[in-house]
């Protein structure tokens, strides 16, 4: 019989965060490596970073937002959009212009360089999003969808309403 004291459950007290087992932790390191390995294809040789190519990404399948529409988009901070589409625009890899219907409003499209670039990438991330989930089953690969999907509902809420009712 084993004394449950000396096993590694017992040894983490009730109020003690288990990083390595903390969901919104996993999650973000699974983000960074995946994201990180992908940005060693196409960073170097594009002068990419990885927040550049996800507002590059966004503008490929959703011309004519605002910087503010991309912060909602990718759910990054105000800050890092605002770097990544000044570095953008200073590679040509986007342009900024006045939305004829609000003038007030200035929106960012793909540049013909920053298509050719995105056209350029999209294959390698596709390659490598193929490699990872490769490892799983097509089932495994629908329920992973449908978890995501449901965290992804709840993630807005909190963020409509404040994370926890208090």
């Amino acid at each position: 019989m084993t004394n449950d004291h000396n096993s590694p459950d017992a040894a983490v007290k009730q109020d003690e965060l288990r990083l390595e087992k903390f969901l919104p932790y996993r999650l973000s390191v699974l983000s960074n490596r995946v994201s990180n390995a992908i940005s060693q294809a196409y960073g170097a040789r594009f002068h990419l970073t990885i927040p550049a190519w996800r507002v590059m990404a966004i503008l490929g399948r959703f011309p004519d937002l605002s910087a503010a529409e991309l912060v909602e988009q990718t759910a990054m901070d105000k800050v890092a959009i605002s770097r990544a589409v000044s570095s953008l625009l200073k590679n040509d890899y986007i342009t900024r212009s006045e939305d004829p219907a609000d003038r007030r409003r200035q929106v960012l499209n793909l540049s013909e360089l920053g298509s050719e670039v995105y056209a350029r990438i999209v294959p390698l991330a596709q390659q490598y999003e193929n490699d990872l989930i490769a490892s799983l089953s097509s089932e495994e690969r629908e329920q992973l969808d449908g978890i995501i999907e449901k965290l992804m509902v709840r993630a807005k809420e909190w963020s409509e309403r404040g994370l926890i009712d208090q």
